[in-house]
């Protein structure tokens, strides 16, 4: 038997073996936070054809079973079958576009003139077991031996003492203790295990994003990211954005909710990583996570309630240092965590841990820095100044809120190329094969590509009886990009989504040039435009000029930088010196609050038609379109 899938994976099925097992078996891993269970109801997929047992269906609702919404891990093939995997199920551990990311990430990491040097230290100790003469309790003669290393200042917590006798006497008095070092001089114990046990060092690195969760697990020592994984942030079912998801917590008592939510999407990638590696969760002793204000909040269970309300006041912006079992992650429950610091509301430290990445607070030239995600948020400046604003852009450039729209990974269509004569699409697929929708750069391209060839109008409307590829749909007009005779399901680009792409779009351009009339620039003493986010390694910047995104400035001062998020989150986890850095530059960060600048709104609207009301702050676009 064969279990099949519409993005052209095959797996030989075992008898009697579930769909999440067979997938999980053969490296293709589903969205399932209780393990397999069948009680979280996440895991699901849709039978296209083959026959098949449904044990449970759990949490589905009569609309998804009449549409043949299964639960993997309930459902067992009973012959050949053909599913597909919605893209908010699939969980992708082991990412190639993302482990490629990673490989000179050591080497990054040292370009910042700093050594490896993680929040927790190790140090290994041989204690004399007690004898009648030697009789002083567990805890005081492992003081003793601390003090012999100088390390004589300690704080236990109850956590740790309550394991002491065993590990002890299991690890025959031969021990290994994680620490963390204070400034006040005084160190506190997080872990201690025998050196049989245990005995490796890992940490997390997360981005907790509006609409997506990445985790890199990294080895302490070597500062090696080993695996990656990434999945949509189920908080979405709450809403796709940070106020809706602040409105559910507060006026509907969701906050609960929404914080588990996110944290078993984290435990989900991690707990499958750790699998897939042998590693267990006491090896893994720290962690990093960077994010914005309100998922920062929401992670550790505050209330955002105050952060929509004018003044918009966070509760806080530098998080303490608290541990894995208090932020409920499955992994050691003593390992501390950190939290990147934010700089306010709707800034958080995402952009913070951006900053730092790109590098832009140690330069002196002036530089724009971008993470184009849910929120549009933008700092400007050098190694003497930095201000930053954030702009809502929805979700729409990592593929929530589009028909067909997926994140950019493997299947997604990143490229679009229409022929000026014919009037057909040409489209490049990440990682080649069959496509299964379209990411944020692919977006791009379609829309700068239709607008170049008069399919769309400078208002984002298509033009009736251009091409036989503008069809009638059920939201209206929309454009077919492929046609997928196999399986019966095109991939278009619909009116609805031309709408959210320009307003998104809009909003990012609105909030660059409002930031810059703040700081007194004009566009053109800009030296280099740093472009993070999701889709910042895909992204065509030509085709991002042709709709009005981007700035029309000379193609050489753009970098393309990726998920700095991650990147940042990572640089905190590796060493002391960029913690600093992470709060010195959030200290140091100017904030404009656009939701009251007079601006803002006049540079939105002029901004709503392609690629601008105002045509000479895009020259180089005026002369090929017009």
């Amino acid at each position: 038997m064969e279990l099949r899938l519409t993005s052209e994976e095959i797996i030989k099925l075992k008898e009697g073996e579930n769909i999440y097992s067979a997938m999980k078996r053969s490296g293709i891993y589903l969205v399932a936070p209780c393990g397999g269970k069948g009680t979280c109801g996440k895991c699901k997929v849709m039978v296209i054809d083959g026959g098949h047992e449904v044990i449970s269906y759990g949490r589905l609702t009569s609309k998804e079973r009449e549409s043949n919404i299964v639960l993997a891990c309930q459902t067992i093939p009973r012959g050949d079958l053909l599913i597909e995997i919605p893209k908010e199920s699939r969980l992708v551990v082991g990412d190639k576009i993302a482990i490629a990311n990673t490989k000179d990430i050591v080497n990054y990491l040292r370009s910042f003139g700093v050594e490896i040097n993680p929040l927790v230290k190790r140090v290994t100790i041989e204690l004399p077991p007690p004898t009648i003469s030697d009789s002083i309790s567990d805890l005081e003669r492992l003081k003793r031996a601390l003090d012999e290393k100088g390390l004589g200042m300690m704080r236990f917590s109850h956590l740790v003492i309550s394991k002491m006798a065993d590990v002890m006497r299991h690890g025959n008095w031969n021990v290994e203790l994680d620490y963390i070092p204070c400034d006040d001089a005084s160190n506190e114990a997080v872990f201690l295990s025998s050196r049989e046990t245990c005995s490796r060092k890992y940490g997390l690195a997360v981005d907790i994003g509006t609409t997506t969760v990445v985790v890199y697990l990294v080895n302490l020592v070597s500062g090696e990211v080993v695996d990656v994984g990434s999945t949509y942030n189920s908080q979405m079912r709450y809403g796709d954005d940070v106020i809706t998801r602040i409105v559910h917590a507060t006026e509907g008592g969701g906050l609960n909710e929404l914080r588990e939510a996110v944290v078993s999407d984290i435990n989900t990638i991690a707990d499958s990583i750790m699998d897939r590696h042998g590693i267990e969760p006491c090896e893994v002793i720290t962690a990093s996570v960077a994010a914005n204000t309100t998922m920062s909040q929401l992670f550790w269970g505050l209330d955002p309630a105050a952060i929509r309300e004018e003044p918009y006041i966070p509760t806080l912006n530098s998080y303490p240092l608290w541990h894995g079992g208090t932020a409920k992650l499955s992994i050691n429950e003593q390992s501390p965590v950190y939290t990147v610091p934010c700089v306010a509301s709707y800034v958080g430290g995402d952009i913070v841990a951006g900053v730092l990445a790109s590098k832009v607070h140690r330069n002196s030239e002036i530089a724009l820095f971008m993470d184009i995600g849910t929120n549009g948020e933008i700092a400007i400046g050098n190694n003497e100044w930095l201000m930053t604003a954030a702009c809502s852009m929805g979700p729409c450039f990592e593929g929530s809120g589009i028909r067909c729209g997926m994140r950019a990974t493997p299947g997604a269509i990143e490229s679009v190329k229409i022929d000026p004569d014919t009037l057909e699409p040409q489209i490049g697929v990440i990682g080649g094969g069959h496509p299964m929708g379209i990411c944020g750069s692919g977006m791009i391209d379609a829309i700068s590509e239709m607008f170049f060839s008069g399919i769309i109008d400078q208002k984002g409307k298509f033009v009736r009886g251009k091409t036989d590829r503008i069809m009638e749909g059920e939201e209206g007009l929309e454009y077919v990009i492929y046609k997928d005779e196999a399986y019966h399901k095109n991939i278009v680009l619909t009116e609805v989504d031309m709408e959210n792409i320009v307003r998104a779009k809009a909003a990012l351009y609105a909030g660059i040039t409002t930031l810059l009339n703040e700081a007194g620039f004009t566009i053109d003493m800009v030296e280099k435009v740093y472009i993070a986010g999701g889709f910042g390694n895909y992204i065509n910047v030509e085709k991002a000029i042709i709709m009005g995104m981007l700035p029309d400035i000379p193609r050489e001062r753009f970098v393309y930088m990726g998920n700095t998020s991650i990147t940042g989150a990572y640089l905190c986890l590796m060493s002391e010196d960029l913690r600093k850095e992470a709060e010195d530059i959030a200290s140091k960060m100017t904030y404009v609050e656009l939701s009251v600048s007079r601006g803002f709104m006049d540079e939105y609207m002029s901004a709503m038609f392609l690629p601008h009301t105002d045509m000479s702050q895009f020259p180089t676009v005026t002369g090929r379109v017009f």
